[in-house]
């Protein structure tokens, strides 16, 4: 009898104690917190706008368990080092469009304002999403040990000068703040294309060093304080829609868990989405009810000069290797396409 209740005693005991340890949550090692460190191309008043409340937005939801710190134009590498910096590791990820950021691949030249290769800001995701360039990039930046994640559209490229720009000879010796491959393009035309670190031209607007601008449209010019350093804004653009990226070193991105990859990616989403309706209604807006800047417009029969120069300039690019040649291909495809659309995508 004895022997039976204690074993009854320490069966019950083992039971007790067995189901005490299935109703115990499961103890585990507690993760670290990732933290990256992103630059954009943008200096700090216009990323208020282009990136910020994207990036808030994701330190919020990410909860805990990763925290993106936020640096602005030049703050930590300037501009022409990003890709380098993040190649590296010295910064995590990058916003930028790859002109500026001096990549070291062929396709560089379309990021930023390859010319004439956008009418309207919606034309870069289709040519992403819809015609394949987002292959590309991705598989073109993992040779290079970077992520690309995702490509959205900014505002267009206008003139912002001083003096009235009326005709093409009105080009002729300006001194421009602009991208690259823009300024490889317009120096045909004159223009005598100017780099500097982007926190710095306003300054140099006002001491005389520059002329004018041919990096954004009048959203910008407003936004960051260059409409108070320039009188003139020229309606005839070299592209509609600025095309920038996401991109984040291949390393740091492995390490990311899925849930957090997904993340990262709507937030990125989000903030292509909110610049092509800040952008398009500001360009609209602006124009209507600016006090700040002049309009001037060159006349369609003179500008076409200009686009037909694009035509040339583009074979140029698409000789360059077999990838620049796919990419034209397909820019020629899109361009015919919406041509073959007619209004609203294109004129008949």
């Amino acid at each position: 009898m004895t022997n039976r209740r204690s074993f009854l005693k320490n069966a019950g005991l083992a039971t007790a104690a067995g189901a005490t340890a299935l109703a115990a949550p499961a103890v585990t090692r507690a993760q670290s917190k990732i933290t990256w460190r992103l630059q954009t191309y943008a200096g700090a008043a216009l990323a208020e706008h282009v990136i910020k409340p994207s990036i808030e937005a994701f330190n919020t939801a990410a909860n805990g368990e990763m925290e993106i710190q936020l640096f602005t134009a030049d703050q930590l590498v300037p501009t022409g080092e990003l890709f380098r910096a993040m190649q590296r590791g010295t910064i995590d990820a990058v916003q930028s469009d790859d002109d500026s950021m001096n990549s070291p691949l062929d396709i560089k030249v379309f990021g930023g304002y390859f010319p004439f290769a956008s009418k309207f800001s919606l034309d870069v995701p289709t040519l992403f999403y819809e015609y394949g360039l987002a292959d590309i990039w991705e598989k073109a930046y993992a040779e290079v040990g970077v992520q690309w994640i995702s490509a959205g559209a900014w505002d267009p490229c206008n003139f912002a000068t001083v003096n009235p720009v009326k005709s093409l000879s009105d080009l002729e010796g300006l001194r421009i703040f602009t991208f690259p491959t823009a300024g490889k393009f317009l120096s045909q035309f004159g223009v005598v294309p100017v780099t500097l670190p982007w926190e710095d031209v306003q300054v140099a607007m006002q001491t005389g060093e520059l002329d004018g601008l041919a990096w954004s449209g009048i959203t910008e010019d407003y936004t960051v304080g260059w409409a108070d350093v320039t009188n003139y804004f020229l309606t005839n653009n070299i592209s509609g829609g600025w095309c920038g990226s996401f991109f984040v070193n291949s390393d740091k991105w492995a390490e990311v868990p899925e849930h957090l990859k997904v993340l990262f990616r709507m937030c990125t989403d989000s903030s292509h989405l909110h610049r092509l309706h800040w952008y398009w209604g500001g360009e609209a807006r602006l124009r209507a009810h600016g006090e700040k800047l002049e309009l001037t417009t060159i006349p369609d029969a003179e500008w076409k000069t200009v686009e037909d120069a694009a035509d040339t300039f583009w074979d140029e690019i698409a000789a360059e290797t077999e990838r620049t040649a796919e990419v034209v291909k397909i820019l020629k495809q899109y361009q015919a396409d919406m041509k073959a659309a007619g209004p609203p995508y294109r004129a008949g």
